[in-house]
């Protein structure tokens, strides 16, 4: 799996990725899992045409000291269909520029 990965957190650096991310994304369907919508402008070519498989999510799984940001787009009903893709790379310029708007509102610096 590609992924990027934020480790070394200290107890109080957790809990405010997990605020942070209860107040900005949406709940997964396990605790500590997260999903970030990818806007429609920003679908790539593997999800155009599949709108019946939207919303497309990248996920971020949050454990006790470390945070994982999948590259991978998801789908939010479907587990197998070709739109579930790798990040290009506008998808992943998103996905790290939320990041790093994450940490540093959050001032976290592991």
């Amino acid at each position: 799996m590609r992924q990027l990965m934020v480790d070394q957190l200290s107890r109080e650096e957790r809990q405010n990725l997990e605020s942070y991310l209860k107040r900005t994304v949406r709940p997964g369907p396990m605790e500590g899992l997260f999903w970030l919508e990818l806007p429609p402008e920003l679908w790539g070519v593997a999800q155009q045409g599949h709108e019946q498989c939207a919303p497309f999510f990248l996920s971020i799984e949050l454990a006790e000291e470390k945070m994982i940001l999948e590259l991978l787009v998801r789908s939010s009903c479907t587990l197998h269909c070709s739109c579930i893709a790798y990040t290009e790379p506008a998808q992943r310029e998103f996905l790290l520029n939320f990041l790093d708007t994450m940490l540093a509102e959050e001032r976290i610096r592991a």
